[in-house]
């Protein structure tokens, strides 16, 4: 092996863009070998990754990566909605337990030099009090008592642990804006696929987004840049609601906000939207993060505006069919609080 190349652990590889990630570093001629991890197997081919079955909630994580020698370890599987995990309990173990079994490991390797972190800008939460924009050295004016943001405030502060237990090891963390694009499936992306769209009344939050293909082009970056230290991660721009809204052509709904949380629980049960209550506070406020420190410090320009990143998701997301049309309109309609729906 090229001493100068890297073997490159991934987490998280069953899932759609975690499976691409390590299939693109595979190709990479800088990395000698990617291992993939999952507690299942990928459903799609993975290319030239080595995969393992193994939960990292698991303490075998570490024997995994003594076994194949990893020096660089990217943190991938942290889960955004309970319904992909089979319940918030599972995905809260899934998030932070996994996290910290995936960390101790590191820190007992003599082998591991590089940690990336997939975090989320959902750290800084939603509300009216916001800054414009928020930069890394900021945190949220409330801090979350639950799911998703919890989850990910939580895994930040353990990174920050292992970074100051092991100074020798690099740790990079991206708090990265909703990542869009036509193969992209999150709750962000289910909510703009909609055949009709539920929005705050009064409301027109701003909005950030990453295009996937730049999702993979900055983990790449990471894994080969010596660059430790937390990273806003967003295409140059800001769209407004009612903007994307326009653009999607699809008509829309203002509802007062008690109503749209009603109509989101009845889309989780129907599993076409997959709502929380950090999604419901960023399509009432919106949220804003400088990204200053990704190109001065982290040396990484986006190839997509937020404007483009979303461009290129709606030209993918056509008007769904008549019989979830009806659906959705048939929700947003009994509701006694619904305004006019707008073309």
């Amino acid at each position: 092996m090229d001493a100068t190349k890297k073997v490159v652990l991934v987490t998280g590889v069953s899932r759609d863009l975690g499976r691409r990630f390590a299939r693109r570093l595979a190709a990479d001629p800088g990395v000698d070998r990617v291992v993939g991890v999952d507690a299942v197997p990928p459903r799609d081919d993975i290319g030239d990754v080595t995969f393992v079955r193994a939960d990292i909630r698991n303490p075998v994580i570490a024997k995994v990566i003594a076994k194949e020698d990893v020096d660089t370890v990217v943190h991938m599987s942290v889960i955004a909605t309970p319904g992909s995990a089979g319940g918030r309990g599972t995905m809260k173990e899934l998030n932070v337990i996994g996290t910290m079994q995936l960390l101790a490991a590191c820190q007992r390797s003599e082998s591991v030099e590089h940690l990336v972190v997939k975090s989320t800008s959902t750290v800084y939460g939603a509300s009216s009090r916001d800054p414009a924009m928020f930069t890394e050295e900021m945190g949220p004016r409330r801090e979350p008592s639950s799911g998703y943001a919890k989850d990910v405030a939580e895994i930040e502060g353990y990174v920050r642990g292992f970074a100051r237990r092991r100074p020798d090891v690099r740790v990079t963390t991206l708090r990265l804006a909703n990542v869009l694009g036509p193969h992209v499936t999150s709750p962000i992306s289910s909510y703009f696929r909609l055949p009709v769209i539920p929005t705050v009344l009064g409301f027109d939050p701003r909005m950030q987004f990453v295009h996937e293909t730049d999702l993979m082009r900055v983990l790449t970056h990471c894994v080969h840049a010596d660059v430790p230290g937390t990273f806003n991660v967003a295409g140059e721009g800001v769209m407004l609601l009612s903007q994307a809204v326009r653009r999607l052509r699809k008509p829309s709904v203002p509802l007062v906000r008690p109503a749209v949380a009603g109509v989101a629980a009845a889309l989780k049960s129907a599993r076409m939207a997959d709502f929380s209550p950090e999604q419901l506070g960023f399509l009432t406020f919106g949220r804003g993060i400088d990204t200053t420190r990704m190109r001065a410090e982290l040396g990484f320009e986006p190839a997509y505006t937020t404007e483009h990143a979303f461009a290129d998701f709606a030209a993918g997301a056509g008007h769904d069919v008549s019989p979830v049309e009806r659906l959705v309109e048939g929700l947003v309609a009994s509701l006694p609080d619904a305004g006019a729906v707008h073309g």
